[in-house]
């Protein structure tokens, strides 16, 4: 078994559409967020079971930074390649991903909360699997 660790992130190119969001990789490739991402007021609780990626904006909404959370099975080389950070929740835990910006286990679900004045940028969490996807902005 290969242990998992937090992976800190890198800034990334953003591009934002109505479509959805674009993220540009450190590795050149593109993910694409299909949206546009519905409005959440202060907090989105992601289901159990979907991974959960949060993308705070820089004020000029050009470039951010994306942490997947409680992801066990990217590869911390593949993560460091990518430019994309991770965080692994134990239990109950809570942590701070960005000023503004936490997040907490609860009952297998991650809650994703955020103050986008605080974060001085744009707050997206994306919940997904292999059926769904679902795109939010915490304002």
């Amino acid at each position: 078994m290969t242990f998992r660790g937090d992976v800190a992130p890198s800034t990334l190119g953003v591009e934002l559409n109505e479509d959805g969001v674009v993220v540009e990789y450190l590795d050149g490739r593109n993910v694409f967020y299909h949206g546009p991402p519905e409005k959440a007021e202060g907090s989105v609780r992601a289901p159990p079971g979907k991974l959960t990626q949060v993308l705070v904006t820089d004020p000029t909404e050009t470039e951010g930074v994306l942490v997947y959370v409680n992801d066990h099975d990217t590869h911390d080389d593949i993560l460091e390649d990518t430019g994309v950070g991770r965080v692994l929740l134990e239990g109950d835990d809570e942590e701070e991903l960005f000023p503004g910006v936490t997040v907490r286990s609860e009952a297998y679900a991650t809650v994703v909360e955020a103050d986008p004045e605080v974060a001085r940028g744009r707050v997206f969490v994306f919940a997904e699997d292999e059926i769904s996807e679902h795109a939010y902005e915490i304002v």
